[in-house]
């Protein structure tokens, strides 16, 4: 006599009642996958579907560690002082919030400072971007 667990006896008895007969897909090879070994398959097909990065699934602590080191780039892209401080203010809202109540894994976070953020911004607008090497090699030939 064996045990069966209530959910395998009605797996078993739809499927002797021929419930699994003749469904779409029946017999075929799950889509997108391919075969490959990769326990993880379905979670990267997810993501692609969706349009998301794997960043989406890293823990709040990691993702806020991920912008205030992305802050530098973001800040170059701003146009004005005040979307600086506006960008540092949410994220510093953010950090508060974290470390009112932190989650695993334990990230230590400071709050970013305002005036640091703002004085990278001036810097860099009085320094204008290096042009793409494809844009230099442009402009160098270009009066040919």
């Amino acid at each position: 006599m064996r045990f069966e667990s209530v959910v395998d006896r009605q797996i078993r008895l739809a499927a002797e009642r021929g419930e699994f007969d003749n469904l779409p897909g029946a017999g075929k090879p799950l889509p997108n996958w391919g075969g490959q070994d990769d326990e993880l398959w379905w979670i990267k097909d997810y993501l692609r579907r969706e349009g998301l990065t794997s960043e989406a699934m890293l823990p709040s602590s990691l993702r806020l560690a991920r912008d205030v080191e992305r802050l530098p780039e973001r800040v170059r892209t701003m146009l004005s002082e005040q979307n600086v401080r506006e960008a540092v203010a949410e994220l510093n809202d953010r950090i508060a919030a974290y470390r009112h109540t932190p989650t695993e894994p334990f990230v230590p976070l400071a709050p970013v400072d305002a005036e640091a953020a703002a004085e990278h911004w001036r810097a860099y607008q009085k320094t204008p971007p290096e042009a793409p090497a494809a844009e230099r090699k442009k402009r160098r030939f270009g009066w040919r």
